[in-house]
């Protein structure tokens, strides 16, 4: 007989993606006539820029070329890329970082769910609230979490709210947190963190032998050069953090898939003993077994990124986005709602004027055929709040927002 995981039974809802797509399938097809304008899930609208296509195609072309061909690569990635990411986005920070401790990876959602895989089933997990939810998902899949109470929150998680009196910014764990989740610039809240708050957490991760799973998806949005885009900038985060970036809101990559996690060599974790264990070879190990590496036209494209045309291009896409991020949060706030977000991320958190998050979509759906995502969806100290996403054509946010104001 063969049984199930039944870790997999204590998800006890969609995930929330695939539910807002659910709700909005179900209208759209009761309303053909209707026109949706979709700025909740966070998927990029604008193409790859020239040079990052010039290289892909010259890729591609060097795979018809017996002589150039490439067969599998190296499951951590070539080197060129590697070496591209720490020079330009480590060691040119003043980041303790090389080409040794970087792994390329199809996206920073696969590597923060398969990352748990390197880690006991005893550890206790902490996230912020509201929270990514695949940093949860993955963990009730594995077995980490005992069950989902009324309110939505997993037994044996230890959830950190992140409210509005608080700047949206989590406080430390006041009892046992073994692996703590943190992203900044925060998705959902476009909530961003001092180096003197990245300081405290690293402070308290090495005296508690913990690790610090950062999340770093969204640093390319930054636009105050003081707030730090890496964990790395910290003092001593070689010690106790491991960092995740991507290409995909930084490039365009979301359907290209590039992405990349640092596991600075001499990271330890501990066995039941309390001996360390170097964890750079044990996540290694993993890839090696489980993942067959970026395919190399890919890669090349991705290294574009870092050519002087592609630095220049891809700036371009950013001020696209934060364009349309300053024009929800202006025309928001101008209708009165109380907006976070969208200086420094591409996201927008509003307050949903005391309707419920779940109520909030379903009567901009209904009623002006906008959709965002409810705060909800990503915990209990969401309710109450909603979140745009910046990744629209500009066109079809300022038409959203004339909606909204409208009321029709």
């Amino acid at each position: 007989m063969a049984l199930v995981n039944e870790n997999y039974l204590k998800l006890k809802a969609g995930y929330l993606f695939p539910e807002i797509g659910r709700r909005v399938a179900a209208y759209a097809s009761a309303h053909p006539d209707k026109k949706i304008i979709r700025l909740g899930i966070g998927d990029v609208t604008l193409p790859l820029t020239p040079a990052v296509l010039k290289a892909f195609h010259e890729a591609v072309d060097e795979m018809a070329d017996p002589a150039r061909f490439k067969g599998y690569g190296p499951e951590q990635g070539y080197a060129f890329l590697r070496e591209a990411i720490a020079k330009n986005d480590y060691q040119s920070r003043g980041c303790d970082i090389t080409a040794d401790d970087i792994f390329v990876s199809d996206g920073s959602k696969c590597d923060t769910g398969n990352l748990q895989e390197i880690f006991s089933l005893e550890n206790v997990i902490a996230v912020s609230d509201p929270v990514y939810p695949v940093y949860v998902d993955t963990n009730v899949m594995a077995g980490r979490t005992g069950a989902q109470d009324a309110s939505g929150q997993y037994e044996g998680i230890v959830y950190m709210p992140c409210t509005e009196a608080s700047g949206f910014l989590p406080e430390l764990p006041k009892g046992r947190a073994d692996l703590v989740y943190l992203c900044f610039p925060n998705n959902p809240t476009g909530a961003v963190a001092s180096k003197e708050v990245l300081a405290t957490w690293v402070d308290w991760a090495r005296k508690n032998k913990a690790i610090l799973l950062f999340d770093a998806a969204y640093e390319a949005f930054i636009t105050d050069d003081r707030i730090p885009h890496s964990i790395y900038e910290i003092p001593g985060a070689r010690e106790c953090a491991i960092e995740f970036r991507s290409f995909s809101k930084t490039a365009g990559f979301t359907g290209t898939r590039c992405a990349f996690t640092v596991v600075p060599k001499g990271l330890l974790a501990y066995d039941r003993k309390g001996n360390g264990v170097d964890l750079h070879p044990i996540w290694n190990r993993r890839q090696t077994t489980k993942f067959n590496g970026v395919s190399y036209p890919v890669q090349k494209a991705a290294a574009a990124v870092y050519t002087e045309a592609g630095r220049k291009e891809v700036r371009g896409l950013i001020a696209a986005y934060m364009e349309n991020a300053r024009i929800l949060r202006e025309r928001l706030s101008a209708m009165g709602y109380t907006v976070h977000g969208g200086v420094h991320a591409p996201y927008i958190w509003l307050k949903t004027k005391g309707q419920g998050s779940w109520d909030f979509f379903d009567t901009l759906l209904n009623k002006v055929q906008v959709v965002g995502t409810p705060g909800v969806g990503f915990g209990k100290a969401g309710e109450g709040y909603f979140r745009f996403s910046a990744f629209g054509e500009k066109s079809q946010v300022i038409e959203a927002m004339d909606r909204m104001a409208g009321g029709h």
